[in-house]
């Protein structure tokens, strides 16, 4: 994993509507490899039959057609492959094989999909012989590509000697899993089985198979093994398990850190401060130590104790001495040495001006000084932050309350020009939309957003696969996104320790077999990550559009739309929620019983039907069902608050007892005080990020805000 990322816990884990919705996909049709020696076309983004897919339903069949039957050409190829894919998902064998006809495989970039299709189409059609033999021509043709695991699988359902080849040839390969989950039926325990699944982190099962086989065969493990039992553990956020696996596999750096930090999580806290403490004593230079000794700080038992930790830090480790000198001085105010605690302080905004921690201080400085009234003392510590520390997470934030204490003072213009600058410089901040709203925008404030009716766009772009062969990216271009993501699961090489471009890759490759809890949280944390050529190339990713898409995808659009319409609720509040809630996992269910998309209780979708004299749920992990109760139960907190949509989600999230505890004690002068105000951080958190998400896909989706973000981007 990134340098950062290896570190850091995933909240809810924390894009792109990847399907194109036009190109029919049948599982394990589409993969191919290259025999070799001819030169590769150029790339699919860029051709007429990827063109051909953006344009609608009747005009894309001409189009194809148009394609297909043209002179021979890559394009030739791909719109008649396309056209068969078609064919065969809608059970039209003849039409297929009539398609491919005119393509020759062995001179064709995409040879070994026309002859997986032909193979398909013969199956369909009843013709069993003649599509055993071009599965065979796939084995001799294409023997070391993942292509052949597709052979071998069709091939295997007669032979069972050729899924033993495909284990063990391509045991990263999805059809390798399903072999492997097949046999599991009869051999529940079986070691090598256990261990092909072991790195197939996508399978629902994913847990219990990785509890198996610690459980069935733990005497057994090697070193290496645990440590892919580990990484599966951690990735799946179950870090008391992660950690003591870890503890099995070799001492590394990063395995050392992860035994200590899971156990810490899993509430052993005495065996992790001695897993820290072996950490330091063993690697006293490396990066994972400094984080090592700043957690074992907070952990030990008083202040002198942590001191000489912190002490190591600030000594050895200059990118975490921020950090450490901050800790220092909370442990000296704590032994009383009040004015050492200041300088203390002071040395990090001396000595380290531009890091993070140093924003921190700067921040807390200015919500001190708001809170003492002294408006002006808040504004230049605001300021100075910007200047300082313009990349800090606290920079939106100050950016905003600028103009508002600017309005404070009197000073209009300065607080236009701060909204502005704001809105140019931090676009996907939920600050971005109170600075919008107060600027005039039509985006809506607390009490006008839910009945708003903002043109929803069709989505437009889709990002170019940053990693893979040239194969890949060619699927992924033309619609294929399962073939596309199967060929990944092969060319991924480390994913342990992924590239900036090969965990954008993943991002993207786990949308398409709909785990978006996975994917929104590798893309968000794609720039976790300390090397300055890394985080250049993640700068670099973020400024194009299709990045924003694939953060903010539009899954299940239709039921969003639909449903949001009939409660008259703004549909792009609706999917915001619905990304906080449950990262568009239909299926999810929370340790209080909230249930699929909009985490919607039983209890409650039972309740809010009856109050509202509509159907009973069927199913809460269906997408439709859900979001039709799930809209139904937001637009009944809306009432309840009088349209007002701070104390609607406040509802949605923390109940409404609590909203109305809150709304006597802070009163509601100021809907940016009040959020402040709110004793739940957990509450706070979720109103600026569903509001967040709202405004994310405003800009992205909306072309009137759109058109207003890059008149001002151009000022």
């Amino acid at each position: 994993m990134p340098k950062r990322l290896q570190h850091r816990v995933r909240p809810l884990q924390l894009i792109l509507l990847l399907s194109l919705g036009l190109v029919a996909l049948v599982a394990g049709l589409f993969w191919s490899g290259r025999r070799g020696g001819e030169e590769f076309p150029p790339q699919a983004d860029d051709s007429d039959a990827v063109a051909a897919l953006s344009l609608g339903p009747s005009r894309q069949q001409d189009e194809l057609e148009r394609l297909a039957e043209g002179p021979a050409s890559a394009d030739r190829d791909r719109a008649a492959y396309l056209l068969a894919v078609q064919a065969i998902a809608d059970g039209q064998p003849d039409e297929a094989m009539a398609r491919l006809d005119p393509v020759r495989p062995r001179s064709s970039h995409i040879g070994g999909y026309i002859l997986l299709a032909q193979a398909q189409a013969q199956n369909l059609a009843g013709n069993d012989a003649e599509a055993q033999d071009l599965y065979q021509q796939i084995l001799q043709d294409f023997p070391e590509d993942p292509l052949a695991a597709e052979a071998l699988y069709a091939l295997g359902e007669q032979d069972p000697q050729l899924w033993d080849q495909a284990l063990a040839e391509f045991p990263r390969h999805p059809r390798s899993a399903e072999i492997a989950l097949q046999r599991l039926e009869t051999q529940p325990n079986d070691p090598d089985l256990l261990r092909v699944l072991s790195t197939h982190l996508y399978l629902e099962n994913f847990t219990e198979l990785l509890d198996r086989r610690v459980s069935q065969h733990r005497e057994r493990l090697t070193p290496e093994d645990w440590e892919t039992i580990a990484f599966g553990y951690w990735e799946k956020t179950l870090y008391g398990k992660a950690g003591n696996a870890y503890a099995r596999a070799a001492n590394t750096p990063r395995n050392l850190y992860r035994t200590a930090r899971g156990l810490q999580l899993g509430g052993e806290r005495n065996r992790a401060r001695q897993r820290y403490r072996i950490l330091i004593q063993a690697f006293p230079e490396a990066e994972e130590t400094a984080t090592g000794l700043l957690r074992l700080a907070e952990m030990v038992d008083s202040p002198r104790e942590a001191i000489p930790l912190l002490d190591q830090v600030i000594a050895n480790f200059p990118n975490q001495a921020a950090e450490a000198l901050l800790l220092r001085s909370q442990m000296l105010g704590e032994l009383g040495s009040s004015q050492s605690a200041q300088q203390a302080r002071q040395s990090v905004l001396t000595q380290y001006s531009n890091s993070d921690t140093a924003a921190e201080i700067r921040w807390q400085n200015a919500q001190n000084a708001a809170q003492q009234g002294n408006l002006r003392q808040a504004w230049d510590w605001a300021k100075q932050l910007l200047t300082e520390n313009p990349d800090s997470e606290d920079a939106p934030q100050a950016a905003f309350w600028i103009g508002k204490w600017a309005q404070g003072l009197n000073r209009r213009d300065d607080a236009e020009a701060a909204f502005t600058a704001l809105l140019q410089r931090y676009p996907e901040s939920y600050y971005a939309w109170r600075a919008a709203s107060f600027l005039g925008w039509n985006v809506g404030t607390f009490t006008t957003v839910r009945s708003l009716t903002p043109t929803v766009r069709d989505l437009a772009e889709r990002p170019r696969l940053p990693a893979g062969s040239d194969l890949t990216r060619e699927l992924y271009a033309l619609g294929m996104d399962e073939a596309a993501w199967r060929r990944w699961q092969m060319e991924f090489p480390d994913p342990m320790n992924p590239t900036v471009a090969e965990q954008y890759t993943e991002g993207l490759m786990l949308q398409v077999i709909g785990d978006y809890l996975d994917s929104l949280f590798m893309l968000s944390s794609l720039g976790w990550r300390d090397d300055p050529e890394e985080l250049a190339e993640y700068e670099a990713f973020k400024a194009e559009p299709a990045y924003w898409y694939s953060l903010y995808p539009f899954p299940y659009r239709e039921p969003i739309l639909r449903w949001s319409e009939a409660r008259q609720l703004d549909p792009l509040l609706t999917v915001a929620l619905i990304r906080q809630e449950s990262r568009f996992m239909p299926k999810i269910r929370s340790v209080a019983n909230a249930v699929g998309l909009m985490q919607v209780l039983p209890e409650t979708a039972d309740w809010i039907a009856a109050q509202r004299d509509e159907a009973p749920p069927t199913s809460l992990t269906d997408p439709d069902d859900n979001i039709r109760l799930g809209t139904l139960y937001l637009d009944y907190t809306h009432n309840e608050y009088n349209n007002n949509t701070l104390f609607a989600l406040a509802s949605y999230n923390a109940g409404p007892g609590n909203v109305d505890r809150w709304i006597s004690r802070f009163s509601f002068n100021d809907p940016d005080v009040f959020v402040s105000q709110i004793p739940f951080p957990e509450t706070q958190g979720y109103i600026s990020s569903v509001m967040g998400n709202y405004w994310n896909y405003l800009r992205l989706y909306n072309p009137e805000i759109q058109e207003k973000l890059e008149q001002i981007r151009d000022e």
